[in-house]
């Protein structure tokens, strides 16, 4: 299993408390996560990657094992702590200003 955090606003719209734990088919990657996320919160569809491209939104960030995951190709494995539930894989709603 899979633990997921969410930010705030996540976490209400999919009315969730705290973390998440997914099962994931198949190789722990950022887009397995995602889709099996999406799966079972559908309302979350669009909110985290784009309905048409897949993209991931702007100021939304990924980080697993202490490590910044955002720019990372979807299909790359996470860390091994975070595919065996040992960490969460954070999904942060980044911030912006001035």
């Amino acid at each position: 299993m899979i633990r997921v955090e969410l930010p705030a606003h996540l976490r209400t719209l999919a009315r969730v408390e705290g973390e998440v734990t997914l099962r994931v088919d198949g190789p722990a990657t950022r887009g397995a996560v995602l889709d099996a996320l999406e799966a079972r919160y559908p309302m979350l569809r669009g909110t985290i990657r784009d309905h048409g491209t897949g993209r991931r939104r702007a100021f939304v960030r990924f980080f697993a094992g202490g490590r910044d995951l955002t720019h990372e190709a979807p299909d790359a494995p996470l860390p091994g702590a975070v595919a065996e539930g040992a960490e969460p894989f954070l999904v942060v709603g980044a911030l912006a200003g001035g």
